[in-house]
């Protein structure tokens, strides 16, 4: 994940979010490691497992849509968890369950229940869930029913 800089305060932002997180690594180097006046950090976390890296190098690149990050949730009470933390300190409210945190990396909150509200063999349990959902911000799993 390249960020423009402070990988360690991106880092920990994540790790306020993703409870079971921890970093892994944090290095800072000088313009003379790096060959540029500013210098690069880098940081590594794991969250649920999975290892993410961080280059903090300037406003070379930013985050778009063309890549995100889902999370299925086990209730609405988590789903409202992950989206208000998320959404604050600068993150944007999208559609569709989808939102941007304050770096401006886009992510989906979905409750796991929604996939048995989609995929329902009844049809107009399906419809009436992909129509509530274009209607939605944050899913709301009782206003999918």
């Amino acid at each position: 994940m390249w960020v423009e800089k402070d990988a360690k305060a991106v880092a920990e932002y994540y790790l306020s979010i993703f409870k079971d997180g921890k970093l892994k690594d944090f290095r800072r180097f000088d313009s003379s490691e790096a060959g540029n006046d500013a210098g690069i950090e880098t940081a590594v976390i794991e969250i649920a497992g999975m290892e993410f890296s961080i280059l903090a190098a300037g406003p070379l690149f930013k985050f778009n849509e063309a890549v995100s990050f889902v999370i299925n949730t086990k209730d609405q009470a988590e789903t409202d968890y992950y989206w208000d933390a998320l959404t604050k300190d600068g993150g944007e409210e999208g559609s569709c369950g989808w939102c941007k945190d304050k770096y401006g990396l886009s992510w989906q909150v979905v409750p796991v229940e929604y996939f048995d509200l989609i995929h329902s063999d009844d049809p107009a349990v399906r419809g009436k869930a992909m129509r509530n959902t274009l209607k939605q911000g944050k899913l709301v799993i009782e206003e999918l029913k």
